[in-house]
């Protein structure tokens, strides 16, 4: 008795649990820091504060005093308990000290340890049942009978006097057993669908990672051997140059050598004119060979030279602006991505629109076009075509959405409808598109919409197509190029570009842009 005593004594009176660093008021009632901080907190700006025990009034915020002796007095009773996880379920009759209970009788509202089990009531009215330390769960709310009956129509658990004539008189019940399996078999078949269409994900998954593994593989060797030819073409390239380079320094070496030789030459031809200011005969003077071309002291090597000895450097940067123009024509048949120079169809507009000298630009017009109503033309739909059409290759288009808060832009086959409800991009099965409506973004294909979980950060898209895997992806060229969604299809026909918008300007960004 004292043990329980203490144990409610040892509880604060804000969370009920023992106490965590205990401190006391003036009044001298003792709360958790943190329950009686949370309190004092929510009295601030009222007329005073209270102790929430006794309601004794205080006009400034009270100084907590931290309880060292009931901080101590607790610590020694849980150390002395035994553990709550391992014990579980106490006995009732066992006052002295706890002991675990093997028994629960719902009809006591008792449990029982096996000492007090053997004197327990046999009577059919006390039903036994584990260990709880809630038996009211297992009664009847509202008449407080145990609990025997499923009523199927409030999906609650009765009592036996549901099924009694008053106000249960007509309801269907089963049994807790039968119910119970019922509901046991249903979580079992719920649990079965999940696994089976998890399961089909993973294969589907699966599937498609092996697909794109295979792609991937391909690419990769593709990039492989496009660098390992880039890389092979530079390194021919810059021996090319170095090599230009040293025959240029190698030009000066051969020019010394034979400016060496002359010089030898020259200095015994010299010997040989001294003598012969040295004779005194006039004959051997006059009889000599003449001399005229010692003068000339430049040769034809000086020709190779550009005043002061400079390399050729024009020279050689023609040599590599040749060499690279010649590489990078050659990687640009290895690269698979080709900027497409889109330019819009005016007989394929809708007269609400207008379109730009250069067909690169397409706006809502306040005035109607009243274009001819020829076959291609969109009618009552602001839309464009491209005049380009795609059936082969990897190709991308970029456009500038910057002009307008409600547009369209996509890839559609020439087949599209071009009057009625079905023709606008993406409400039919022959196109795919982006949309802004009312600032909520989405993809959109054979009128099933994808709604884009964030804001596009950037006015600069690009569209890009792959003809011979059949994808169509939506990028947003933000700092980072961004992914936003990839349509898969097996194409049947050709693809056209396509812009649609209301208010506003959208434009057809240069090939070469973003890339």
């Amino acid at each position: 008795m004292a043990s329980a005593v203490l144990s409610m004594e040892s509880k604060c009176p804000l969370c009920l649990e023992i106490h965590e660093d205990p401190v006391s008021l003036r009044c001298g009632h003792n709360f958790c820091r943190v329950c009686i901080d949370r309190v004092l907190d929510s009295q601030e700006g009222s007329a005073g504060y209270s102790c929430p025990e006794c309601r004794e009034k205080y006009k400034e915020r009270p100084g907590l005093l931290r309880n060292v002796a009931l901080r101590n007095v607790e610590e020694y009773f849980l150390s002395s308990q035994p553990d709550q996880e391992e014990v579980g379920v106490h006995c009732t009759y066992c006052v002295d000290s706890p002991v675990p209970a093997v028994m629960s009788c719902l009809h006591c509202d008792a449990s029982l340890c096996d000492k007090h089990l053997r004197f327990h009531s046999r009577a059919p009215q006390h039903i036994l049942c584990a260990p709880t330390t809630s038996p009211e769960n297992r009664k009847c709310s509202i008449h407080k009978k145990i609990l025997e009956y499923y009523g199927t129509e409030e999906a609650a658990c009765v009592n036996v006097s549901y099924t009694l004539p008053g106000e249960h008189q007509g309801h269907q019940v089963e049994t807790l057993q039968e119910a119970t399996e019922k509901k046991k078999q249903n979580l079992r078949n719920h649990l079965q669908k999940i696994m089976s269409e998890t399961e089909k994900r993973v294969q589907s998954l699966e599937k498609r990672k092996r697909q794109a593994q295979e792609k991937a593989d391909g690419e990769i060797e593709r990039v492989t051997v496009l660098f390992r030819d880039l890389r092979r073409r530079l390194e021919e390239l810059e021996k090319k140059v170095l090599s230009d380079i040293m025959r240029r320094v190698q030009c000066y070496n051969d020019v010394i050598r034979h400016l060496e030789i002359k010089k030898v030459e020259l200095s015994g031809k010299m010997h040989h004119i001294e003598e012969l200011c040295n004779t005194t005969d006039p004959l051997t003077a006059l009889q000599e060979s003449d001399t005229g071309d010692l003068c000339d002291t430049k040769d034809r090597h000086d020709k190779q030279f550009h005043d002061g000895g400079d390399l050729d450097l024009a020279g050689i940067s023609h040599t590599l602006h040749v060499g690279l123009s010649d590489i990078m024509s050659g990687v640009t048949g290895g690269i698979y991505i080709k900027p497409a120079d889109i330019l819009l169809d005016v007989r394929t507009a809708g007269n609400g629109l207008h379109i730009s000298d250069d067909r690169k630009t397409v706006c809502e017009s306040d005035v109607w076009q009243n274009h001819s109503g020829t076959l291609e033309r969109f009618q009552y739909i602001p839309q464009v075509l491209s005049s380009q059409r795609f059936s082969s290759g990897r190709h991308y288009w970029e456009v500038d959405v910057g002009g307008s808060d409600r547009w369209i832009v996509g890839m559609c086959y020439p087949s599209i409808a071009r009057r009625g409800g079905r023709s606008l991009i993406g409400d039919n099965n022959r196109s795919w598109s982006l949309c802004r409506m009312s600032n909520q973004y989405s993809v959109i294909h054979d009128s099933k919409v994808i709604r884009l979980p964030d804001e596009i950060p950037t006015d600069r898209l690009r569209i890009y197509l792959d003809c011979e895997v059949g994808w169509i992806s939506f990028y947003a060229l933000c700092d980072q190029i961004r992914h936003l969604h990839t349509f898969t299809a097996t194409f049947t026909e050709p693809l056209h570009a396509v812009l649609c918008v209301w208010g506003g300007c959208i434009k057809i960004s240069g090939a070469n842009q973003g890339r």
